[in-house]
Parts: C-alpha cells; sequence; structure tokens
C-alpha cells in the first residue's frame, strides 16, 4: 500500500526535511562567522600561546567533560600523530581518557576534582591548558583552570553563549557568542581546534603563518 497522497505525499515530506536541513547548516555557519568577526585576533593568541609550548619542550593539556571531552581528544590526538603534514609529535594529553584516574578521583574527591588533580599532577610552568566548556560554568573545568592559575599555565578557553565563570579566567577567551545550543557551539569549537592544528603545525613545520 502507498501512504496517502503517494508521491506529492512524499516529495512533500522529503522537501520539509530538506528545509530543517538547510536551517541547521545556516544556524551552525551563522554561529562559525560571528565567532570569527569576534575572534580572530584572539585565535591568532592562541595560536602563538600553543606554538611556543610545544616548540620549547612543553605541552598542550586539554580537558572538557561529554561532547567537549571529545573534542579535548580528537585535538591532543592531531598534535600527537599529525594534522595535514608529516612533523615530529607535538607534545599534547587530553585528561579526560585514563578511566583510573577519573573514576578514582571522582570516588574519592568528587567529581569536580577530577582534572584539577591531574593538572597538578602533569601540568608544569610552560606548559598551555586547552579547556572546553559549552556554558563555561563546568565545575570540574573551573577548577582545573584555577589549578593551572596556580602553577604558572597559561590558560585557553573554548565556550558559548555569555561565556560564563570560563570567560573571564582565562588568559584567552574563545567565545561563540551567536548560540547557547550546545551542538551550534561544538561545531564551532571543533572549527577553532582544527584551526589551532592547523596554524601550529605550519608554524612547527618552519611555515609562513
Amino acid at each position: 500500500m502507498t501512504a496517502p497522497g503517494g508521491d506529492a505525499y512524499h516529495r512533500r515530506t522529503v522537501s520539509r526535511t530538506q528545509e530543517l536541513i538547510h536551517a541547521l547548516f545556516d544556524d551552525s555557519l551563522h554561529a562559525q562567522r560571528v565567532f570569527l568577526a569576534e575572534h580572530a585576533a584572539d585565535l591568532e593568541r592562541a595560536v602563538d600561546l600553543i606554538a611556543v609550548a610545544v616548540t620549547s619542550g612543553h605541552k598542550l593539556v586539554l580537558f572538557g567533560n561529554g561532547g567537549s571531552a571529545a573534542d579535548a581528544q580528537h585535538i591532543a590526538t592531531e598534535f600527537v600523530g599529525r594534522f595535514l603534514r608529516e612533523r615530529r609529535p607535538l607534545a599534547a594529553v587530553a585528561l579526560t581518557t585514563d578511566t583510573s584516574a577519573l573514576t578514582a578521583i571522582a570516588n574519592d574527591y568528587g567529581y569536580e576534582e577530577v582534572f584539577s588533580r591531574q593538572v597538578l599532577a602533569l601540568a608544569r610552568p610552560g606548559d598551555v591548558a586547552l579547556a572546553l566548556s559549552t556554558s563555561g560554568q563546568s565545575p570540574s573545568v573551573l577548577r582545573a583552570v584555577s589549578a593551572c592559575r596556580s602553577l604558572g599555565v597559561r590558560t585557553i578557553g573554548l565556550t558559548g553563549g555569555n561565556g560564563g565563570a570560563l570567560a573571564g579566567m582565562v588568559d584567552v577567551s574563545l567565545r561563540v557568542s551567536a548560540s547557547t545550543l550546545s551542538p551550534r557551539i561544538q561545531e564551532t569549537h571543533i572549527l577553532a581546534g582544527h584551526v589551532l592544528c592547523e596554524l601550529v603545525e605550519r608554524r612547527v613545520c618552519g611555515e609562513p603563518t
């Protein structure tokens, strides 16, 4: 049996779906365009901080929760492996991957400490931290940034909306101001992360940026 209205019904259904697809792409592109207009200079500062760290024997430390944890791991992998060019591995570590450390710290000290204790154990002055939180209000991320500051570790924050507390705590704030929706914010975050990867890689390879 065919659906009511036959082919015409099917075409209308597909057309509405495509309208929604276009609308979602438009929302994401709008968030990215606003971010670029507001933060091109801040992205350059972030590139400078990371490039200096990884070319002088220091490392990039990354942390976040949920989708931001996945982004932290993704970006760290691009540094340790490669992005677009064959070059030496670059020191980067995501604090979201050691399940024994995460669960032990959460169990013994509370989840808010899962990143801060790792920062205190692993980070050193000269390192750079990339903190990801779509709301800018994640207690575990904020405590880790405070730990970074106590060690003299420079910090970059990827956040969204009004930036939350995170935006005022970091050395370089990269805020997706055009949206409060986590998907739109995270889509812009991973684009910004890829820009950082490519431009730092170019610097390491001696290419002009």
